[in-house]
């Protein structure tokens, strides 16, 4: 497996990394605890060395799940997880990073992946109610008392990640990202990564399982799946956005691969700091979405994507109007 060094602070990472979310949260089709765990450690003998959890996912179980699993391999592997939700009677309750939340959440995040350090600790949503600088000076804090290595930022602005930075170096920032969500290319977010010396780590690079070619307008989505209440996953959105998937599909002939392989492959390609995190269930899945890497795609070839995805007009927002609301604050 290749490597990429996320930011100037030196992070490498697996080119490649495991969002670790959908074993067991937001989606229709869970793991049990031990599939998941035999799945990460699957992903660990392959290359990936990049895990990325967050204490609301379960709540709390995804983080036990990733520590039992990595719990053999800790010192090879990079274990990144997220603060910023109040957890009221086993759900997510509004936002929260004041600083003593920040270090309340630390202590049972490190409890629950059973470590003595989070690798890189991210702010989930940015909390209007909370100065980012308090909320950098806490982790700062956190860094200096050996309990976090890295601060990160997941769905800022790029005006609050200036003043975070200034206060503790943001060594990345999650954002989603991927060739039928670009909003990072003109919302301020690559001009500050590349401005500042910060990685990106794009979640839901496959668009939600989207740009994979598995689903379709007949698609029917299960109880409890996420994407029932996301716009981009009406039947009509979906048959509309289809011209992206067959798009992918056209340049994987001609390289060999899939349309999930093309989707990170262009991301991989866009800069040598971003590193996708791909999640999935499924073993076969999991091995495809490694192979990414193997696929170069030249500048004709991204020259040929973006003339052709140009052209494509994406049918729905990625989020519903509240959840929107919270980004790019």
């Amino acid at each position: 497996m290749k490597k990429r060094i996320l930011g100037k602070t030196g992070l490498e990472v697996s080119a490649i990394g495991f969002g670790c979310m959908g074993l067991d949260f937001g989606y229709a089709s869970k793991v049990t605890k031990q599939e998941g765990v035999a799945l990460i450690r699957q992903a660990v003998d392959r290359g990936v060395t990049f895990f990325d959890t967050a204490e609301v996912y379960g709540p709390f179980t995804n983080e036990e799940m990733v520590g039992k699993a990595l719990a053999p391999v800790r010192d090879q592997v990079v274990i990144a997880t997220k603060f910023g939700f109040n957890i009221a009677d086993g759900k997510q309750s509004g936002l929260n990073s004041r600083p003593e939340h920040i270090r309340n959440v630390c202590d049972a995040s490190l409890k629950r992946l059973g470590i003595e350090v989070i690798d890189l600790f991210y702010q989930h949503r940015v909390d209007p109610g909370v100065p980012i600088e308090d909320v950098a000076g806490a982790v700062k804090d956190l860094i200096a008392a050996g309990k976090v290595r890295h601060f990160g930022l997941s769905e800022p602005g790029p005006q609050t990640v200036r003043r975070a930075h200034a206060v503790q170096p943001v060594t990345t920032l999650q954002n989603e990202y991927s060739l039928w969500t670009r909003g990072p290319e003109t919302n301020g977010i690559l001009d500050v990564c590349e401005e500042l010396g910060i990685g990106l780590v794009p979640y839901s690079p496959l668009g939600k399982g989207f740009l994979t070619g598995a689903m379709s307008k007949d698609t029917k989505l299960g109880e409890g799946d996420f994407r029932a209440i996301l716009p981009r996953f009406t039947p009509q959105a979906m048959e509309k956005n289809q011209a992206l998937v067959d798009l992918l599909k056209l340049i994987a002939v001609e390289k060999d691969g899939t349309p999930a392989q093309i989707a990170l492959a262009w991301l991989l390609a866009r800069k040598p700091w971003i590193v996708p995190i791909p999640g999935t269930t499924k073993l076969h899945r999991l091995e495809e979405n490694l192979a990414s890497v193997d696929i170069e795609l030249t500048q004709a070839d991204l020259a040929v994507i973006e003339k052709a995805a140009a052209d494509i007009q994406i049918e729905g927002e990625r989020y519903p109007e509240q959840l929107l609301k919270a980004t790019g604050l």
